[in-house]
């Protein structure tokens, strides 16, 4: 057996494997990565015992370092001038005013299909005006959407500190409130979709929705590397990518960083609204139609396919890709490196909500 074992994936063959000497990965993207420093460089360590300020002190350096990753990675990318954009302040439901990014295609005619963007940070981190997010809000729009970039409140960084439920209830909001503007912002289908931390309020705002009574508001879902187990600190050994590929641009001990701001007590571990991973049945049976979207090389690669076989069983209609040779998020973030990449998956969500 130990000659199988030299061979197993990532870090489950050895414990020094990285994301830069792994042949699974693009090398575009580890070039890239290399070129820029890495993501998030230097902000990579922390006890695991660190206390929630110091967890939120984490959280603003990461956010720091991200950003200037990010910006990097866009700046060199023309504008696209088939697409226009507005601003929309609306209430949320706890009394706290909302910004909302609308993005539309210049030349359109009647209603087309809308998607409601809930950028990806972990909940914590990062904000929708970040260059990566709205990028990705104008080559949506460019397809022919309106999409909708939802400004929520985080838990730790420049938009914090506001611990769960306040994201959550600022997605269900912005969903709400694009559901009763339909005509005026001349939209049909309404799918929501996110990255990441946002990919979890995508699917919790959904299930959400199924609680409330309120879930035929939304006509789709897609997720894109969800961020939904929660348990990072004590990784469940069924998820093994999480051992896989620990380490990849994300570790555990980072997320267990993340996960202490989102929920500074833990008294919402394994409440399906906060961590969608822990869904049963009843949560998800009734759902709308969804597409739930891996990385290979993502550490959060096996929460996304157990949530899609739980969507399976059931009931719900429910498609599963996985990108090969990308880290967390790869898919998304380098237009102009790998750029059939990017566009295959721009492809996907356009062609998953034109048919619905």
């Amino acid at each position: 057996m130990s000659e199988i074992t030299d061979f197993l994936p990532g870090r489950l063959g050895r414990n020094d494997a990285t994301l830069e000497k792994d042949d699974r990965a693009d090398p575009r993207i580890v070039k890239a990565l290399e070129a820029a420093g890495g993501l998030a460089t230097g902000v990579d360590a922390i006890d695991p015992e660190a206390s929630y300020e110091e967890c939120l002190a984490y959280c603003s350096a990461f956010e720091e370092a991200a950003a200037e990753g990010n910006t990097l990675l866009s700046e060199s990318l023309p504008v696209l001038e088939s697409v226009e954009s507005a601003t929309e302040i609306i209430d949320g439901t706890d009394g706290n005013k909302l910004q909302l990014f609308i993005h539309r295609p210049k030349r359109r005619s009647g209603s087309v299909p809308c998607i409601v963007h809930t950028h990806g940070g972990g909940m914590v981190l990062m904000g929708a005006t970040d260059p990566m997010f709205v990028r990705w809000r104008d080559s949506l729009a460019d397809l022919g959407m309106v999409v909708v970039g939802v400004e929520f409140r985080n838990g730790g960084g420049r938009l914090g500190n506001h611990p769960f439920p306040a994201g959550l209830n600022d997605c269900a909001s912005a969903v709400q409130w694009v559901h009763s503007n339909r005509d005026a912002l001349g939209v049909s289908a309404i799918v929501i979709s996110g990255e990441s931390g946002g990919g979890n309020l995508s699917l919790a705002t959904t299930l959400k929705a199924n609680r409330e009574g309120w879930v035929d508001q939304i006509d789709g879902v897609y997720a894109c590397c969800p961020y939904i187990c929660g348990q990072y600190a004590d990784p469940p050994k069924p998820l093994l990518s999480l051992y896989e590929n620990d380490g990849y641009m994300l570790s555990c001990r980072q997320m267990a960083a993340l996960v202490k701001v989102y929920d500074p007590t833990n008294e919402h571990s394994t409440n399906p609204l906060a961590w969608p991973y822990h869904a049963q049945r009843a949560d998800l049976e009734g759902l709308p139609p969804h597409v739930i979207s891996v990385n290979e090389l993502d550490p959060l690669r096996d929460e996304g396919l157990a949530y899609y076989r739980k969507l399976l069983a059931a009931g719900v209609p429910a498609f599963c890709r996985t990108v090969h040779g990308t880290p967390h998020a790869g898919d998304l973030s380098y237009p102009d490196i790998t750029p059939e990449i990017y566009r295959d998956t721009l492809a996907s969500m356009h062609g998953f909500i034109s048919a619905l």
